[in-house]
């Protein structure tokens, strides 16, 4: 099943079980989503589930939030969630504040999904990764898939939820497939918000991932297999909560770290992660932590800048190497 019928099945599901769910954002209906997503729901739902709305990102995300105070429960698609820095007043002010500011008696259960951080050659505009953003905000869950048993169980998730759910799809994961059992096929299914998943199971350095990062995790994996190095490979799945238990729980096995994300480095979702065992789990570290981000500048245009730009396969291998001591000294291998 690919990652994008994965999605799709999830809210076709969703909406035929809650008639309050609807779908609002820019060419999700006739046009059936930009990426394909909300393919077939308009002929299905109708217009009045099924909104295509004009470009304005403040005005139907404000317009989702307050259907969500009158007990709908909206899903909002952002065409990249670059644009929804045009909404993010009503996804921090509006949606994630209202619960602890009205005492618990207003509850947003709102979905806002999209892709999220870079593809290819669309620029620095249209590339950034907002995990570590929203996921720096109380009040809101931040989830990122990245296979189609996560995409498909965490939108289930995201969907039922009580509270606002930020849902950070990659473009160029919607046309990989993976396998799915038929418990992920189950209408039922739905993967717990802030558990972690362990895709790999090893002894000598951790390694964390999310979204397209998991793949690159596991490849590395493979490649460090190869010369005697056995990598654990933790997908968060779910950026707030963060499943610190599985990922401290992890360190103290392997007693060596590697995080790995696209966005930024600084105050990034890796750094998190970095504070958050050195809290727990310090004295159980035989290496230095390892952050591979993306690089600290807005991302080129240029396809060869872009490659650099963004975290690949063989950079994490070589953190690996470096955290289990096994890298060749720059001396040696002059």
């Amino acid at each position: 099943m690919t990652v994008r019928d994965a999605l799709n099945s999830a809210l076709d599901e969703e909406m035929s079980a809650d008639p309050k769910v609807f779908l609002m954002g820019e060419e999700v209906g006739e046009y059936q989503g930009a990426y394909k997503i909300s393919k077939g729901l308009l002929d299905k739902y109708g217009p009045e589930r099924v909104l295509d709305t004009p470009i304005t990102e403040a005005g139907f995300t404000g317009i989702g939030v307050g259907a969500a105070y009158h007990g709908l429960k909206p899903v909002i698609e952002f065409m990249t969630f670059n644009f929804s820095m045009q909404a993010i007043d009503h996804i921090i002010n509006s949606a994630a504040k209202s619960n602890y500011m009205s005492a618990g008696q207003i509850s947003v259960p709102i979905v806002f999904r999209g892709p999220n951080g870079a593809a290819a050659g669309v620029g620095a505009q249209h590339s950034h990764c907002y995990a570590s953003w929203y996921a720096s905000c109380p009040g809101l869950k931040v989830l990122s898939p990245y296979s189609s048993e996560d995409a498909r169980g965490l939108l289930k998730a995201a969907i039922r939820d009580p509270d606002p759910v930020v849902f950070l799809e990659n473009e160029l994961l919607y046309g990989e497939t993976f396998p799915v059992s038929a418990e992920v096929l189950d209408s039922s299914f739905c993967v717990p918000i802030g558990k972690a998943k362990i895709e790999r199971e090893g002894k000598d350095v951790t390694i964390t991932a999310f979204s397209k990062m998991v793949g690159y995790a596991l490849k590395a994996a493979e490649i460090l297999a190869k010369e005697g190095i056995s990598a654990e490979v933790i997908n968060l799945r779910s950026i707030r909560p963060l499943d610190r238990d599985t990922i401290n729980a992890s360190v103290r096995k392997t007693n060596r770290l590697v995080t790995v994300e696209e966005g930024f480095p600084q105050h990034g979702v890796g750094a998190e992660i970095c504070a958050s065992v050195v809290e727990e789990s310090f004295g159980y570290l035989d290496a230095p932590v390892e952050r591979i981000a993306g690089a600290d500048v807005p991302m080129p245009y240029a396809a060869n800048l872009e490659r650099l730009a963004v975290p690949q396969v063989e950079d994490i291998v070589r953190a690996a190497k470096r955290a289990c001591y096994r890298s060749v000294p720059m001396a040696a291998a002059a």
